[in-house]
């Protein structure tokens, strides 16, 4: 049995906790950190309070105002957001240099060999909120990915464990949308198949798993019985950097799919800019209603400096597909040809990318 003690912090709901830290007039309210509902624009991040009315990142700020009227919208403030990552990455480093950030707001920490992995869970969170004021919420297992789902089991504000002995019966009854990795079109086909929960997804073969989800076939059979080896990575070279996004309902609104690549660009690109980072190419995905996915590309001359770049390359890459014709189902923008910022020289450092269930993969 795999005798690693890994911890996943996650912070909840950061972006709009911060702006309700930064300005407590807005504590308690639906708070939406995101574009514009006149201007077309999409959810970001959003408040505890907002999702009891359904709302969540990457839907249509429009339709967030319809689901709730008095949600109060807030543009991004990456560098405030920053600012506090940095600060809470200090905390993690005080307990383990094997520290993988994830994202802003989420990282995995490795404490094997150290007397309690739970009682440091603990302090880490303790230390956030005393330093911070805003509230994590942090899992702790033998492997990743155990660790991020039990960081999801009690959020906000929350703490579970995961021993070894207790894995297999959380994962029989953790329903098939609460595994980190099956998105909402997953989910949904997993259903089809009388794929309800893990129970069910252990019945399925090794074989009969790769042949309807692919690869990913093989990364299901594995993690519904415990088994994820991937270590905590301190550095790891990465190629390219995107964000995607599975749609609540197909379309062939054009200028839907516009608005979705709007605030796509903005995510994108601060990957790069956070880490020095230009790219020089730009990639454009689309999956249709039949779940058949496609790409468009373009190599600029000159490297992506701003994120209305890669919007305006997204948008012209959208003219190359059926969108329009055909009904989609996912959007998505991956950059790369990566190359250090000041430099120029062709990128040999970690790009830390996140996975979220609503946003989908991220390259």
């Amino acid at each position: 049995m795999d005798t690693r003690r890994i911890i996943h912090i996650d912070m909840d709901a950061f972006f709009a906790s911060v702006e309700q830290k930064d300005n407590p007039a807005l504590r308690g309210k639906a708070v939406i950190v995101g574009g514009d509902p006149e201007k077309r624009g999409v959810v970001a991040a959003c408040s505890y309070e907002a999702r009891k009315y359904g709302i969540h990142s990457a839907m249509s700020s429009r339709r967030a105002v319809q689901l709730c009227p008095g949600a109060i919208f807030i543009r991004p403030r990456i560098e405030r957001y920053r600012e506090i990552s940095i600060q809470i990455r200090r905390i993690f480093h005080e307990f383990t240099e094997l520290v993988e950030p994830v994202s802003l707001d989420e990282a995995y920490l490795d404490v094997t060999g150290c007397v309690s992995a739970t009682l440091i869970a603990q302090e880490i969170r303790k230390k956030i909120f005393r330093e911070t004021g805003l509230t994590a919420s942090a899992g702790v297992s033998f492997n990743k990915f155990l660790a991020k789902v039990a960081s999801d089991h009690k959020k906000p504000d929350g703490m579970t464990v995961i021993r070894p002995d207790q894995a297999s019966g959380f994962l029989d009854r953790l329903p098939t949308g609460r595994f980190h990795g099956i998105g909402t079109v997953t989910e949904k086909k997993m259903a089809e198949m009388g794929i309800k929960n893990g129970a069910d997804l252990k019945k399925i073969s090794r074989q009969d798993l790769r042949d309807s989800f692919g690869i990913a076939g093989e990364f299901f059979y594995n993690i519904v019985r415990g088994i994820d080896k991937r270590p905590v990575e301190t550095e790891r070279l990465r190629k390219s950097a995107g964000r995607e996004v599975t749609l609540d309902e197909d379309t062939d609104d054009i200028e839907i799919i516009r608005d979705i690549l709007k605030g796509l660009a903005p995510a994108v690109y601060s990957m790069l800019e956070r880490y020095g980072l230009r790219a020089r190419t730009v990639t454009l995905k689309l999956k249709y209603s039949d779940f058949t996915s496609i790409t468009r590309s373009i190599t600029l001359t000159d490297p992506v400096d701003d994120p209305g770049v890669v919007f305006m390359n997204a948008a012209q890459l959208l003219k190359r597909t059926e969108a329009g014709a055909r009904k989609v189902r996912l959007v998505g923008i991956t950059v790369s040809h990566l190359e250090n910022a000041d430099t120029g020289e062709e990128n040999d450092r970690q790009l830390s990318l996140p996975f979220d269930r609503e946003m989908g993969i991220i390259c």
